[in-house]
């Protein structure tokens, strides 16, 4: 059995006029974590929150009591350098640095926004700094990249550079409202078949229309943004979000 539904709405889709208040509703609603979309405007071609705007939200969600519990603040990392802005969103609140692979195997090791480094940092070193900085630690790969890459992640014997919870992008990382790609869920079956109790989170395009082939995929933790924020009831889609997941177990 994998492990129990987490929805994470994405605040990508909120009124970012009022985003405390959006981050305490959806708490609300039923949400298990807030999935906080974060851009630079390099690694992506589109920009978003600072750790300024993430502790200002988290002063209106409660803080998990345990690790992955209610209230996590999921930070989807699609910057550049993921490294230089760890301790900054540690500070700020964030629980789960999800960085994307894509980013470590490119970046630096500075461990500072101002700093610079010769030498490269790679995903295990990254997932050992996230966990020596006391978070959890994701890893993300975009449609493009093959899932064969994560193998020798996980595998890696030493528990402190093993990844709390894989994301797998269902649309090329950038912008919210995109289609949900299925060609995308091969490679969250091959996760589930080698890894049953990891945590793994799709994210783009997520709806009632697209839930139930990510679940019956093997994926536990969904990212929804529009679905959530756009709809009528929010507390019901993701009442209906979280079934099929559990449906599917």
């Amino acid at each position: 059995m994998s492990p129990p539904a987490i929805i994470a709405p994405s605040i990508l889709s909120a009124d970012f006029a009022e985003l405390g208040a959006a981050c305490s509703d959806v708490m609300k609603w039923g949400a298990s974590w807030i999935h906080v979309d974060v851009m630079d405007g390099h690694f992506v071609p589109n920009m978003t929150f600072g750790a300024p705007v993430v502790t200002k939200i988290r002063s209106h969600v409660e803080r998990p009591k345990s690790p992955q519990g209610k209230g996590t603040f999921d930070c989807h990392m699609m910057i550049a350098e993921p490294k230089k802005w760890v301790k900054d969103f540690q500070k700020a609140g964030c629980d789960l640095y999800c960085f994307h692979y894509e980013a470590a195997i490119a970046s630096t090791a500075a461990e500072n926004p101002a700093d610079r480094s010769e030498q490269k940092t790679n995903p295990k070193e990254m997932i050992r700094y996230i966990h020596e900085n006391g978070m959890l630690a994701g890893i993300a790969i975009k449609p493009d990249t093959p899932v064969d890459v994560l193998w020798d992640i996980l595998e890696n014997p030493a528990k402190i550079e093993q990844p709390n919870m894989v994301l797998i992008m269902t649309v090329y990382p950038g912008f919210g409202g995109q289609k949900f790609m299925a060609s995308e869920l091969p490679k969250v079956k091959a996760l589930r078949e080698k890894y049953p109790d990891l945590n793994i989170e799709v994210d783009g395009g997520l709806a009632e229309s697209t839930i139930d082939q990510a679940a019956e995929a093997g994926a536990n933790v969904i990212v929804a943004g529009s679905a959530v924020f756009g709809a009528k009831d929010p507390a019901d889609v993701i009442s209906i979000l979280k079934q099929a997941v559990e449906s599917s177990r």
